[in-house]
């Protein structure tokens, strides 16, 4: 499949080349693994578990600590076997997109690179938290490789996905996503600052790291106001495809329970771990749904310009 297939979105799914649904499937599960592995370090982190395994790459000198397992052994171990298990899996796509390069779109294979060193740097990075003693820069580096990385493989099987022609979607639509996705990944990467610094156990106790604290509750406006801007664009959009349509609905709930699920957060003083874990679970999978969303408008709206230059010549 060539790239000219790739810009024809009016192919129906059972026309693309096997190499296609087979890479892009391999990249729908690659980012479930990613969502994953970020909600159990996110959970190593809240449960004081980074260190329990003091070596790396193994833990205690071996492969599964059996004699020393215990809950935070086992979530610092199964994050690294979760990382492990998505660093050979990068390098399948990687190896597969170059393979089957020529019945991919022309850049599916830079991207898949792209990736797979993203996740070698991010694993990198991992080492070097422990061997640093979870510094809070290499530990704030760490998770923004993670969502990048996310963000790639969301890019990539967005851009594999079938849309369909329409030709009522505007270019600013991708655009207002683009905005929306990108204060979200900082507004990430600001909380995951505030988590590395544990700034709001010390904003509690005393005036040190308020700073920071403050900067990520008041980073919330932004992007809040970036995605009620983009829900309300795509609301006025006539005919928006359903794949769209079902996309800013679910970012618009998602932005709503992130802010619930923070001020909780905060008036409980991080006493309940699952909470946490689950308002920074539900961080990154707002900023995959904005990514997927952007990319679908883009594409969207390359197909409508083609379909109104080919109602023109008609």
């Amino acid at each position: 499949m060539t790239d000219s297939v790739f810009q024809n979105p009016q192919k129906k799914i059972t026309t693309e080349a096997t190499p296609q649904i087979w890479i892009r499937r391999l990249v729908w599960k690659i980012a479930i693994a990613t969502l994953l592995l970020m909600a159990v370090g996110s959970a190593t982190r809240v449960m004081n578990a980074g260190l329990a395994c003091p070596d790396w790459p193994l833990c205690y000198g071996q492969l599964v600590p059996t004699q020393q397992m215990n809950l935070q052994v086992f979530l610092e171990w199964f994050h690294r076997l979760d990382a492990a298990l998505i660093g050979f899996s990068a390098i399948a796509l990687c190896g597969l997109s170059w393979w089957w390069r020529r019945e991919l779109p022309s850049w599916i294979p830079y991207g898949a690179t792209v990736a797979l060193f993203t996740i070698v740097f991010q694993g990198i990075l991992g080492a070097l938290t422990v061997t640093q003693l979870l510094r809070f820069d290499i530990v704030t580096a760490h998770l923004a490789m993670a969502l990048l990385f996310f963000c790639i493989l969301i890019t990539i099987g967005a851009s594999l996905t079938t849309v369909s022609s329409s030709p009522t979607i505007p270019r600013s639509l991708g655009i207002s996503g683009l905005i929306a996705a990108t204060l979200i990944y900082l507004q990430s990467l600001l909380g995951g600052l505030v988590a590395s610094r544990w700034a709001l156990h010390q904003c509690f106790g005393s005036s040190q790291l308020c700073t920071v604290m403050n900067s990520h509750i008041i980073g919330v406006v932004p992007p809040t106001l970036a995605i009620a801007f983009l829900s309300w664009r795509a609301y006025r959009t006539p005919i928006l495809p359903n794949n769209l349509n079902i996309l800013w609905k679910v970012a618009g709930s998602l932005v709503i329970l992130q802010i619930l699920l923070g001020i909780a957060t905060f008036s409980l003083h991080l006493q309940v771990e699952p909470l946490t874990v689950t308002h920074q679970a539900v961080g990154a999978t707002l900023l995959g749904v904005l990514v997927a969303f952007t990319v679908l408008a883009f594409r969207n709206s390359q197909s409508s310009k083609q379909y109104q230059t080919t109602a023109i010549k008609n």
